[in-house]
């Protein structure tokens, strides 16, 4: 019994002891965590000595190494505390020696006191630390990689893809590594590796070229390149995407269809590639580029179900051809009139057929004057069983247009908002409410105009939501509290008249306009509207007069690039002077490089020099 007591006894001992153990080692690490906290808000703080000195007090246990690695690092080498980081960095090692992010940063630490032999040599005995292990060799690369130092990781990972015996092992990686040390020709070749075994990732690799080739020379590289591969590997489909895609980033439409044409008729295709060519060159304004690619295929492919849409494509980019060139020809008007009908009357009632017939009903109301025959083609359009809902949709929002010609804003609003209800949080409604702000802008409603536009500037589409945002703008620079919205009113009503195509009233208003309030927010806006009336008017002069205020007076405004680029483009298209549009051209790439016309104006520049023929 005596002894089962003591046993007892001596365990009870036991318990306390180790429970008192336990204790003082939570005690130790709750104080270690609170020093290391401490230490740090002191590092943040600029307090140097006061963090450097707890930081020691926690390293006598070697096991708050992490906690303390980077602070206490960046502390010590930012002060060029070089012998004491060296110290720590030794003591770091003998702890934690198989740890590369540790060991790159003692090679760092030579590297800052200019020790480049000894930089050299620790980081090679890492390289072969880790052997011929395929995974220690990437994981290392990509340490070094992680600590900035790129160029280490390039052998390795060049040794791993010699391993695989597969040229494109790693292309991600190393077309990274590329980038970073500024090689663009090795990184290019890369990245087309990286396609060539993913084509499912090519919109990655388009948008990080995109972002990453700043020079034309870089694009020419590229664009050489892919020459080469989509001549020496002609079955491959990633190469000719690629290929065209660099052409549509210089808006060379030409070349773009030239590739897009061979694809098309390797793959047989039927037009199928070479129809989207054709859609960006008509959405970027060319319309030559536009026209001949449609008529490509309307005479290529005439049986295909991409025939249709194509002439009535190519009707519409001699519409917009048409409609560009000053002053506009009414005879031509005329024509697309009568070939929209004819493209109606072959298509045998179809969408496209439809859409013709729309676009000649907006040719009627806006350019020919004949609002009658507009009204009652859209009238027809509207009781045809075989459009859609959307499409009905569509030409009810233009008969709104039509009858604000005709000074029938309520009958407008009306069409408008039964859209609005029909197509709710759609980009139809979105329209439709567009439409409406304006009628209320040119009312002189302006807030009312203004809760429309707020809704429109975050829940539509872009092309509506920089339109909303552009005139909300306008309205909030030009209403204020305390004062009355007269100018701004006035302008609207200038602007619904220049809608209604009564230029010379328009005109009329705006020099009032200019005339009582001088030096008003508004000018350039005034100045911009009777620039484009000129312009339209056959008036190119004139119109430069205009745009030249805005430059002289305005140039770092919302209208500063597009009175610049402007400038150029009347002196190209109207004037026919090539060297002044090659002027105007080069200074705007200098003076406004954030421009969204920056890619245009360079496809002009170069071809006014000569560097590109059409």
């Amino acid at each position: 019994m005596k002894r089962l007591q003591t046993v007892l006894s001596v365990m009870i001992l036991l318990t306390f002891a180790m429970t008192e153990v336990a204790a003082r080692q939570i005690e130790t690490t709750n104080q270690n965590q609170l020093n290391i906290q401490l230490a740090d808000e002191y590092y943040q703080n600029g307090e140097i000595d006061k963090a450097q000195d707890l930081y020691r007090q926690v390293l006598k246990q070697s096991s708050n190494i992490p906690f303390i690695h980077n602070n206490y690092y960046k502390l010590l080498t930012s002060t060029e505390q070089y012998d004491e980081a060296e110290k720590y960095m030794k003591k770091v090692l003998g702890r934690y020696r198989g740890n590369h992010l540790y060991g790159i940063d003692l090679a760092l630490l030579y590297k800052m006191q200019n020790k480049s032999d000894k930089y050299e040599k620790q980081i090679e005995q890492m390289i072969k630390s880790v052997g011929n292990s395929q995974n220690r060799m990437v994981n290392l690369a990509q340490n070094f990689i992680r600590k900035g130092i790129a160029e280490k990781a390039l052998d390795l990972f060049l040794k791993v893809r010699k391993q695989s015996k597969s040229p494109y092992t790693y292309a991600i990686q190393l077309a990274n590594i590329y980038r970073i040390v500024g090689n663009k020709d090795a990184m290019i070749d890369e990245y087309l590796n990286f396609a060539k075994e993913n084509p499912q990732r090519i919109s990655y690799v388009k948008n990080v070229l995109q972002n990453t080739l700043d020079e034309e020379e870089e694009f020419n590289q590229l664009e050489f390149k892919l020459i080469d591969l989509v001549q020496d590997k002609p079955d491959e489909e990633i190469y000719p995407e690629l290929l065209i895609w660099v052409y549509l980033q210089r808006k060379d439409f030409t070349s773009a269809f030239v590739q897009a044409r061979a694809f098309d008729k390797r793959i047989k295709g039927q037009g199928a590639e070479v129809i989207n060519i054709g859609s960006i060159a008509l959405s970027n304004d060319a319309y030559d580029d536009a026209i001949k690619i449609f008529d490509y295929i309307v005479s290529t492919y005439p049986n295909s179900p991409n025939y249709l849409y194509a002439r009535r494509m190519s009707i519409k980019a001699q519409e917009e051809k048409v409609k560009n060139t000053y002053p506009v020809d009414l005879t031509e008007i005329q024509q697309l009139s009568e070939k929209y009908q004819q493209l109606y009357d072959f298509s045998n009632n179809s969408a496209h057929g439809l859409e013709a017939m729309r676009s000649k009903a907006l040719l009627q109301a806006f350019y020919l004057d004949n609002l009658p025959e507009a009204i009652r083609i859209l009238s027809r359009l509207l009781e045809n069983p075989r459009a859609s809902r959307a499409f009905n949709a569509t030409c009810k929002i233009d008969l709104g247009d039509i009858y604000l010609l005709f000074d029938k804003p309520w009958e407008s609003t009306l069409l408008y908002s039964q859209v609005e209800k029909a197509f709710e949080d759609s980009p139809l409604a979105y329209k439709a409410k567009l439409k409406n702000a304006k009628l209320h802008y040119y009312n002189g409603d302006f807030t009312l105009a203004k809760s429309h536009l707020d809704i429109l500037k975050v829940a539509t589409t872009r092309e509506i939501s920089n339109d909303a945002i552009s005139l909300s703008l306008l309205i909030s620079n030009n209403t204020y509290l305390d004062t009355v919205d007269l100018p701004l009113q006035k302008y609207a009503a200038a602007e619904l008249l220049i809608y209604q195509n009564k230029d010379d009233q328009a005109l009329q208003e705006l020099n009032q306009l200019l005339n009582k309030y001088p030096s008003h927010n508004l000018e350039d806006e005034i100045y911009w509207s009777k620039s484009k009336i000129f312009r339209e008017q056959a008036k190119p002069q004139q119109a430069l007069e205009m745009l030249e205020k805005i430059v002289r007076n305005h140039s770092t405004d919302i209208l500063g690039d597009d009175a610049y680029y402007t400038i150029a483009n009347i002196y190209e298209n109207d004037l026919q002077d090539v060297e002044k549009a090659q002027e105007y051209y080069g200074e705007f790439l200098k003076r406004y490089p954030g421009s969204v016309y920056i890619a245009q104006a360079r496809k002009n520049f170069r071809k006014l020099r000569g560097d590109i023929i059409n």
